[in-house]
């Protein structure tokens, strides 16, 4: 196996996460050795419970991970490393860049800027949905890549509008390929695939799970030199999306509303926090071109 291989196999591996990765690459950076590390040493290195680390270390000896790149490419889905050479350059510069990608569709779109994130309600407003409809199509037609979760709501909606008008979309996807979530969504990610790219930090057979979502828009962040709030309620996981954006130096935008709207609650505060207040595509522009 390459180093590649070596990394992707760590990826797929139960029981560690994202920080464990990065402590095996501190101690083993060519990920050779830790085929030969007993289980005490693990224990000293990663900190986990006996339960986690035995977990991980069942995967890390049984997964055949020649077989599993294998079976990807058979339905042409692509592995992309954190060594690799196109590995996004804005995504590699956030605090924790996924170490593993799983792609399908279009991959030189992750190099393609301009790139603009797009998140907002799952249960939009009419007039959150015409917004969006007004805003997206004259940055599409400027070229610049429209980004989202693939989720329900304004992600679905950005994800339509950019394909309906012959754009650059990626969806970003909290589980794996082959578990695509909202169910109803299916037909939208098949879409996406064909035309634009659809990827995951999470193997393509894990089903998702609540915790993957947060760390679903911190791609979607990381990906973006910029992130367009559409509708936000208070507590509203796009104003997560919108602090990792800050946290990442991207510029963040947001769309203003009625104020008695709990929809837009999240959105006015955003600008009254200092986001940049979208009437017109123009406001976008304006900014990212700084």
């Amino acid at each position: 196996m390459n180093i590649r291989e070596r990394l992707i196999h760590l990826h797929h591996c139960h029981g560690i996460g994202w920080k464990s990765i990065r402590k095996i690459i501190t101690h083993d950076p060519s990920l050779t050795k830790m085929y030969q590390w007993n289980t005490a040493h693990w224990q000293e290195i990663l900190s986990l419970s006996s339960s986690k680390i035995q977990s991980f270390l069942t995967d890390l000896h049984s997964i055949d991970i020649k077989k599993e790149i294998r079976q990807y490419a058979s339905n042409q889905i692509e592995c992309m490393t954190i060594v690799d050479e196109d590995y996004p350059y804005l995504l590699k510069q956030i605090y924790d860049p996924p170490w593993v990608l799983y792609l399908k569709g279009r991959r030189s779109l992750l190099g393609e800027t301009p790139a603009l994130g797009v998140v907002g309600a799952r249960n939009p407003s009419t007039y959150g949905q015409e917004a969006l409809k007004f805003i997206l199509p004259p940055l599409i037609k400027k070229e610049y890549v429209i980004i989202s979760g693939a989720a329900a709501g304004i992600d679905a909606l950005s994800h339509k509008i950019c394909l309906g008008e012959k754009g650059k979309t990626i969806g970003v996807l909290g589980g794996g390929h082959f578990y695509i979530y909202p169910k109803e969504n299916i037909p939208l990610a098949i879409q996406i695939m064909k035309n634009g790219l659809l990827i995951s930090e999470i193997p393509p057979r894990r089903r998702p799970e609540p915790w993957m979502f947060p760390m679903r828009n911190r791609i979607i962040s990381g990906l973006s030199q910029g992130v367009f709030i559409i509708e936000a309620k208070q507590n509203s996981g796009s104003l997560i999306t919108a602090q990792y954006a800050l946290e990442h130096g991207r510029d963040v935008f947001a769309l203003p509303g009625n104020i008695t709207s709990e929809l837009s609650f999240g959105t006015n505060l955003m600008i009254q926090d200092g986001a940049k207040m979208v009437l017109h595509a123009g406001d976008i522009e304006a900014e990212m071109k700084k």
